[in-house]
């Protein structure tokens, strides 16, 4: 798993040190049962934390017990019959080309860094990436020959996703003239985006990237780095996109998580009726 999974897990279990340390329980790990993780989640929402935040800590448990069992640690799973609380499954934020576009203007091409952040923005938009597939993306997993960029992503899976020519346009000006005046850092070399120091840029800098162009684009949106790849699912979906050429690209590994980017707005809904079905078609045409 990537180190960020592992970060997280690990802060699940700290997170029922921590609930037992405050109720003065200090059982054995053979002795942690099912009452106790009861315990456990009803303190979290006791404390106001949400449905999902609560479902993600039991995933974290029962993955930490699970590794117990397979290292012969405990011999009874308590995680096992633990119930995640329901949670409404929230539709994901997006932008529209035009909202895209504002984005982009709003990089100061003339800065040292706008040129990196302009194929920043243009990769993850045009190819749907993650955040750290993208501060993890290599310079020979670019192939310009092909319009294709191999992808590092969740649990280490690798894909193939195409490249669009503006997102490959601007990667090129990136590479072969502001990269090349930085001072790389060792081990570095192969890593298409870095900071002015000559290492790889962080998941927090292309938050901090993508905040600072929102508010210099005037777009009233809560935008972080998930929403250029959000916009990059639904945008293809409405345009008629294959749901699983979707999945594959955005490397889901479940159809059922691509799903979501059907909910295609209303109006779009309507307009596509209008024009395609034969009872409107017809009645217009009269």
């Amino acid at each position: 798993m990537s180190d960020h999974s592992v970060e997280a897990y690990i802060h699940d279990v700290e997170k029922l040190i921590q609930y037992l340390s405050i109720e003065n329980q200090t059982p054995s790990l053979h002795e942690i049962d099912l009452k106790i993780l009861q315990g456990f989640i009803a303190w979290l929402h006791g404390i106001g934390m949400s449905a999902t935040s609560q479902a993600r800590i039991i995933s974290g448990l029962k993955a930490f017990f699970k590794y117990l069992m397979l290292e012969e640690v405990i011999e009874i799973n308590p995680a096992e019959l633990l119930d995640s609380p329901k949670t409404l499954r929230k539709l994901p934020d997006t932008l529209s080309f035009y909202e895209i576009e504002l984005l982009l203007a709003a990089i100061d091409l003339s800065l040292p860094e706008g040129t990196r952040n302009r194929a920043i923005i243009e990769t993850m938009y045009g190819c749907g990436l993650r955040v750290t597939e993208t501060t993890e993306l290599k310079i020979s997993n670019i192939y310009f020959d092909v319009g294709f960029i191999r992808v590092i992503g969740k649990g280490n899976k690798e894909r193939l996703v195409p490249i669009g020519e503006s997102a490959m346009k601007h990667i090129l000006l990136y590479k072969d003239y502001s990269r090349s005046k930085i001072a790389i850092k060792k081990d570095n070399e192969d890593i298409l985006f870095l900071n002015r120091r000559g290492a790889k840029l962080s998941r927090v800098m292309i938050f901090y990237i993508i905040k600072d162009l929102t508010e210099k684009a005037g777009l009233q949106k809560n935008i972080h780095p998930h929403t250029l790849r959000h916009s990059f699912a639904t945008h293809l979906v409405e345009g008629g996109a294959d749901l699983r050429a979707v999945q594959e690209m955005l490397g889901h590994e479940s159809i059922t998580t691509t799903e979501i980017y059907t909910h295609l707005d209303r109006e779009f809904l309507r307009d596509t009726l209008h024009r395609f079905h034969p009872s409107f078609v017809t009645r217009t045409s009269k």
